[in-house]
């Protein structure tokens, strides 16, 4: 039996596997040149972050004030001690006379 070839009809079969193919190859083309151009925007702009002069930070904030530190004795009140303490004896003259001068601060 003789087959007859159909050249019309395997041309547009081959044709039309070639243009689906094409337009896919195009279709994936344009994907990536989409993803490129994307991928090239962002790093410009990371860039321009980067060589942007840095925002001023607010300056820091001053420590709260530390609580003054509690008050000891008073001059008059650690005199009337030393006083005492020569008084009833634990102090010696020279000892009462340089406590004294290191109190006074003379």
């Amino acid at each position: 039996m003789f087959r007859r070839r159909r050249p019309l009809l395997r041309a547009a079969a081959v044709g039309g596997g070639a243009y689906l193919a094409g337009k896919h190859m195009a279709r994936a083309s344009d994907q990536r040149a989409a993803d490129e151009a994307y991928q090239d925007d962002r790093i410009s702009q990371l860039e321009q972050q980067q060589q942007a002069p840095p925002q001023q930070a607010p300056p820091p904030q001053a420590p709260p004030p530390q609580a003054a530190p509690a008050a000891g004795p008073s001059m008059g009140d650690q005199l009337q001690q030393l006083a005492a303490l020569h008084q009833q004896g634990v102090l010696t003259d020279d000892e009462f006379a340089a406590a004294k001068a290191k109190l006074l601060g003379t």
